[in-house]
Formats: C-alpha cells, structure tokens, sequence
C-alpha cells in the first residue's frame, strides 16, 4: 500500500511543487523576450527577495506536514484542525506586514541586492519588487493549501489551481506588454493575481461540507502555533541556505562575468526551479509520509518508503537530467532569444545543472525523512551543507581558479558530496552500509516494537477475513495473554475486516486495500486499520444492516480508545484494548 500511496501522493505533489516556480518561469521568459537582458538580471537580483516570500510560506507549510502528520498518525482529527486553523491565521498574520515593509523600503532593499541606486537595473528590480510583493497572502496561502489538499485527498483539485495559476498569469503577462506597458512592475503584479487566482480555486473546496477541515477562530491556538514553527524551522534553513547561495552567487559572477554572467545564472536559476520540482515533490511527499508512519512506529514501512524514494531520484533525476541536456539550447533561447555571451553560458551552466539532479533528489528525500522521523537538528546541518556551504565554497573555488565556467559546478559538486557526507555518516552512526535496511534513515534499534510483538495482516475477502483474525487471536495468546483479550482482537478484526471489504472494496473495478497493524504492548493493544476505500468513519456511522450495526457498536463498546482520520484518500482507524 505504501508504494501505491507514494506514486499516487508523487504525480500531485511533484505538479503542485510548480506553484512558485512556475509563475517565475513565465515571467523570466516574457522578461527575456521582450524587456531585454537588462531586465533578466534585476529579476535576478530581486530573486533572493522572492524568495524569502517562498521561504516563509514553505517554513509554515512544513510546519503544517509535519504537525499534521503526527495528529493524523496518532488519529486525531481535532488536533488537526488545530493545525489547518493556526496556520492559515497565521499565514496572513505574517504576509501583511511583510508586504507594507517591502513596499515602504523596496528601493533600499534593491540596492542592498546590487542594483545599485540608480539607472535602468536599480528602477527594474525596484519596480519588480513592488508588483511581486503585493502577492505574498497569496504565495504564502497558496503553499500551505498543497499539503491540506493533498491530505484531503484532493490531488484533482490541486492540479486545477496550478492550471489556473499557469494560464492567468500568462495572460496577465500578454496583457502587461502589449496593452498597460507597465513593464517590470506589471510583470510582478500579474505574478501576484494569478497566485490570487490559484488561491480561490484550491480554497473553494475548503468552504464546502465536503471538506475534512474545518476552520475556526476558537481552535487557533498558541501551543499549535508554537509546533509548526518549530517543525518548519528546517525548511527555513534549506530557503535560508537557497537565498545566501543566489546572493553569493550573483556577487561572485558580477566580479567573473559581469551583468551578462548574473543574466546567464538567473536564467539556469529559474529553469533549475522548475527542474527541482521532482525534488521538492519527493521532499514533501517523504515529509509526509515519513512522519505518519513515524508515529505509527511502522519501521518496515520506513525502510520501504526510503528504498522507493531512491529508485524514483533516478529515475527522474535520470530522466529531467537527459531533456536538460539535449534541450538546453531551445529552454534558454526562451529567455535569451539573441546569440550572444549570456546566451552561451546560460547553456553550460544549464546543462552541468543537470548532472546533480539525481544525487539532489536523493537528498531531498533523506532530509525530509530525517525531519519526518524528529531529527531535526540533522535536517537543518544537511540543508545548510546542501544549500549553501558546498556550492558556495565549489563557485568561489572554481570561479577564482577558472572564471565565469567554473561557477557552473556548484550545483552538482554540491549535491554529489552532500549524498557522499550522508552515506558516510550513516555507515559510521548505523555500522552498515547506508543503503541496507533503511541505515540511512538512522532509526536505533529502540525504535518500534519488536518484531516478535508485531503482526501484520493484509486482507483482501470477506472469507479470509475470519482465518486473520483467528491468527491475530493465536498472536495474543502466544503473549500470554488472557482469553477474554484474544476474544476482543479477533472480534475487533473479523468485524471491521468484513465490513471495510463487504463495502469499501469495488468488486475488481481498481485493487483496493486493507491493512492491518496488531501491536502488543505492555498493557495494553493497538489495533491499527488502514484502507484505501471510501470514506468510512465507524465512531459516527451507523450502517443499515442491524448485523452490522450490532457488530460495530460491539467493537467500540468493548474499545477504550477509538480514532479515525480520512487523510490522503485513506481511511485510517486506530482501535486501542
């Protein structure tokens, strides 16, 4: 099921990854077509700006997946609107003041990024500031829906924001520059209404009675605030690490190669963006589902999930890497229509861009699973590593020693000895290679349950629903335990086992699935039920056939804990005795 799960979480998650970068693609290729060379270097300079509004929105959609994930996988359904509430209050409780300082002190600001205090680039970056800025409720409010989207299980709806955001934003660009003329301000401000756009789309779903979230004044709450700021703060250190490196970058190039080299990079840049969207796709999905499975204590489906992750880096870092490198030339005309110096380095630079796709992937997934599994502290020392430290020290290494050309190393020498670091660590914490048995994930030997104290069950019939409880009966009593307990498993099992089957399976329309988790404790049992059927709540459904009926009531009656979530087209049932 986990397999099933990652490549149907993947497709979204890697498509809504686009939301930022996107946006920035088509306005670095109308700027590149049709405001000049000029014009792509201040949006180069402006980037680290942007991407600080990035930084922030992701810091709290991080947050949000990994203080979610830890209610949903502890069954708590409150707590996780706690979590939806607190972040949307504090998203725009963030953004607002942050669009009045950037528009009060956009002129300082550009300067601060080298655009100097007069002339064409200081009035293009300063004028792309102001029109960009305007939209950061949005560009913030847009990331934090993705994840709640993809936990609501819906990836459709999610894609249509992303349309919708692609398609508004060209238009506005079209219109920017052949009938308002607004030049680089008009550019940023049609950035910002398609994020407008995409926002109303994604949010119309939340409004509705359909929706597993609910928003509410009363469960905004300090404590919920406080979690996602620290479960976030990882994700601030990796958009921290990206922001220092452009800085450095743009610094660097304007000694070796001038505005011309600072052009070149800012188009590698932005087409690197939307390249890395497999890469921050497997990011967040491994965020995600790391930390569910985390709280499940579910070792095996970590070292399943981790395994999956790495044969996916490959294959679409292999893949995105090849079309980089025979296409480069046609993706950088886009932006640099003219033949000329830009133009040239823009397609070296891009083409040694995508040789680190695939150790970069990786990463991408290793990180976010360390932050998944609580180790944060590690996550933050790798982003910076990633980020910053090792392509910075590769550019200004290289660049010194061989010029604009060496530069261009940064992103694939940096990444490859980030993985080689990583695997090297491993291998020392854990005493076995990185790659055997999840080692890389560094999960001790105290984490989860024995295996003698776990059984897993898959169920697919109604008829070997009863020979899998009875099993689970034998496995209680080989604990020692009494036979009243044995009882309860095995009637627990056969009920909620024979209805899920009975109703949510779809007779050979798709393969459905139903797994079952019996973990022994010391005092007591945990059940856990995880289908990817309908929406089937047992704690308030009351279903048709008194049988049925009976056989439910029975299981929370003798229950002393139950919960249930719906996340990620799952429905997920916790029954503890």
């Amino acid at each position: 099921m986990i397999k099933k799960l990652i490549r149907q979480m993947l497709t979204a998650q890697i498509f809504s990854a686009l939301t930022v970068s996107l946006c920035l693609l088509i306005d670095s290729i109308m700027i590149g077509r049709f405001l000049g060379v000029q014009a792509i270097a201040a949006y180069g300079l402006a980037n680290p700006i942007l991407l600080v509004i990035g930084a922030i929105g992701t810091m709290l959609a991080a947050g949000v997946q990994v203080a979610c994930s830890r209610s949903l996988g502890r069954g708590s359904q409150e707590e996780t609107n706690k979590g939806f509430s607190s972040s949307f209050a504090l998203t725009f409780g963030i953004s607002i003041p942050f669009v009045i300082l950037v528009l009060l002190f956009r002129g300082p600001v550009a300067t601060v990024m080298g655009a100097g205090t007069e002339g064409e680039l200081f009035a293009s970056t300063s004028g792309y500031l102001a029109g960009f800025i305007v939209g950061a409720p949005a560009t913030m409010g847009a990331l934090i829906l993705v994840p709640f989207l993809q936990m609501a299980g819906q990836s459709g709806l999610l894609i249509a924001a992303v349309l919708t955001m692609t398609i508004a934003d060209v238009a506005f660009d079209l219109l920017n520059v052949f009938v308002f003329h607004g030049g680089m301000f008009g550019m940023g401000l049609a950035s910002s209404l398609s994020y407008y756009a995409a926002l109303i789309v994604g949010g119309i779903y939340f409004l509705s009675k359909k929706s597993v979230f609910r928003f509410s004044r009363k469960l905004v709450t300090k404590e919920k605030i406080r979690e996602m700021f620290t479960a976030g703060i990882p994700a601030v250190f990796n958009m921290a690490s990206s922001v220092v490196l452009i800085y450095l970058m743009n610094r660097i190039l304007l000694g070796t190669g001038g505005s011309v080299a600072v052009a070149a990079f800012s188009v590698i840049s932005t087409i690197g963006n939307a390249s890395n969207c497999i890469t921050t796709g497997i990011g967040g999905v491994s965020l995600t589902v790391s930390g569910i499975l985390y709280n499940e204590e579910d070792r095996n489906g970590l070292t399943e999930m981790i395994g999956l992750f790495v044969r996916y880096s490959v294959f679409l870092g292999l893949g995105v890497g090849v079309l980089l490198l025979i296409f480069a030339p046609y993706c950088v005309a886009l932006f640099i229509p003219e033949a000329g110096p830009a133009r040239t380095m823009a397609i070296l630079g891009l083409r040694l861009y995508a040789t680190g796709l695939i150790p970069c992937c990786i990463n991408n997934a290793i990180k976010n699973a360390y932050q998944g599994t609580e180790k944060v502290r590690l996550t933050e020392i790798v982003s910076i590593v990633e980020g910053a430290l090792l392509p910075g020290l590769t550019a200004l290494i290289l660049g010194t020693a061989i010029g604009t050309t060496g530069c261009w190393f940064y992103f694939v020498i940096g990444e490859t000895l980030t993985l080689v670091l990583i695997a090297l660590y491993a291998r020392k914490k854990m005493g076995r290679p990185a790659w055997k048995d999840g080692a890389v994930l560094l999960l001790g030997d105290e984490f989860s349950v024995a295996p003698e104290d776990l059984l897993e069950l898959d169920l697919r019939t109604v008829e070997g629903v009863t020979a899998d409880a009875e099993r689970a009966g034998r496995f209680c009593k080989d604990h020692g335990r009494t036979e009243s307990e044995a009882n309860n498993i095995t009637l627990c099992i056969e009920e909620m086992g024979t209805y899920i089957i009975r109703h949510g399976f779809q007779n050979g329309k798709k393969e459905n699935h139903l797994s079952v988790r019996v973990l022994a404790k010391p005092d007591h049992w945990v059940l856990r039920f995880r289908d990817d059927c309908g929406a089937f709540d047992p704690i308030h459904y009351v279903p048709q056939e008194e049988e049925e009926n009976l056989g439910i009531r029975l299981v929370l009656a003798i229950a002393s804990e139950v919960r249930y979530t719906y996340s990620l087209n799952l429905n997920n049932l916790t029954i503890i005795l």
